[in-house]
């Protein structure tokens, strides 16, 4: 896949203000070998709860696999799947809640496969629903089980309608008559919570909840409650992980800086390296040098690939 855009940058052609970044695939370059991404378009007037619509697909040859390690956004993503294998307890064709991930987000690829994705905005599905999405959070459910609690009206409908289109921009326009067939009223709170996740998110220098408590002109304890009723998450939770993105995004465009690691640490709000390296292994699953270490060796072999002459008839 060629054309990926900037990670830090905040996608331009959203009709609102973004509140997430592109940021959050480890090895990107390696993932865009073995799966294709696209990002068909959200009807603007959905934009109020939705961030983006994402669609992946893979065809890996018989008996191999490709483990892709996603540091995942504050935000609930609703998928459509379907292909050879099951995926996260689900077998397929599914269509899942994904409340938001913790931890690292890990899934070993095989054989075929392909998802398209809604994904909401830190807040956004609280309140396109009015459901407190701390009762997600952590969790991967289906959204057509009668077993479980109903997601959105006639999930299983919108799962047999998008899996039966093959082009991702018709999908989009089958979602997009869905969500907007049950489009909820605006909630003035949930824009109160949206305001602070896009000052969070364009700010590298919100490093604690203090400051976001100060900005909301409420109290600490507060501004968890009504993140955790929209976000699932604490406001602390999340500015850890925008920067914790941040971190990423400058290893993997080779940004660190003349300091190394311990100056983007710094700079990124934690009091020292090794609280820094801490947080980064326990999410990533490789220490930040290690991590480094490998960034550098893929954008040299890539230098290296670029600068070599064409050999071919």
């Amino acid at each position: 896949m060629t054309g990926r855009p900037s990670l830090r940058l905040l996608p331009p052609e959203l009709p609102r203000p973004a509140t997430a970044t592109y940021a959050g695939i480890l090895d990107p370059t390696d993932h865009d070998r073995h799966v294709r991404l696209a990002r068909p378009p959200v009807d603007p007037r959905l934009a109020d709860w939705v961030e983006n619509y994402w669609a992946v697909a893979w065809d890996l040859p018989a008996g191999t696999s490709y483990r892709s390690e996603i540091v995942a956004h504050p935000a609930v993503n609703l998928t459509v799947e379907d292909g050879s294998h099951p995926r996260h307890g689900h077998p397929m064709p599914a269509a899942v809640l994904q409340g938001v991930v913790t931890g690292g987000f890990v899934l070993d690829l095989q054989g075929w496969g392909r998802v398209f994705g809604v994904k909401f905005r830190p807040g956004g599905f609280g309140a396109f629903t009015g459901r407190d999405v701390a009762s997600w959070t952590g969790r991967s459910v289906s959204a057509v089980d009668p077993s479980e609690e109903p997601v959105l009206p006639d999930a299983a409908g919108l799962r047999d309608r998008v899996l039966a289109e093959g082009d991702d921009d018709r999908r989009a326009a089958l979602v997009d008559a869905h969500l907007l067939a049950h489009a909820p009223a605006p909630d003035p709170r949930y824009e109160e919570v949206l305001a602070l996740v896009r000052w969070m998110l364009a700010d590298p220098g919100v490093v604690g909840v203090e400051q976001v408590a100060e900005r909301a002109g409420l109290s600490v304890r507060t501004l968890q409650r009504l993140f955790r009723r929209y976000v699932g998450v604490g406001p602390k939770w999340l500015v850890q992980r925008y920067r914790l993105h941040d971190a990423i995004t400058a290893i993997d465009a080779g940004e660190v800086g003349p300091g190394g690691l311990g100056d983007l640490a710094a700079r990124l709000g934690w009091y020292d390296q090794a609280h820094f390296t801490r947080d980064f292994t326990a999410l990533v699953g490789r220490s930040p040098a290690t991590y480094a270490a490998g960034t550098a060796t893929r954008l040299s072999a890539g230098r290296s690939r670029a600068g070599r002459p064409d050999r071919r008839p």
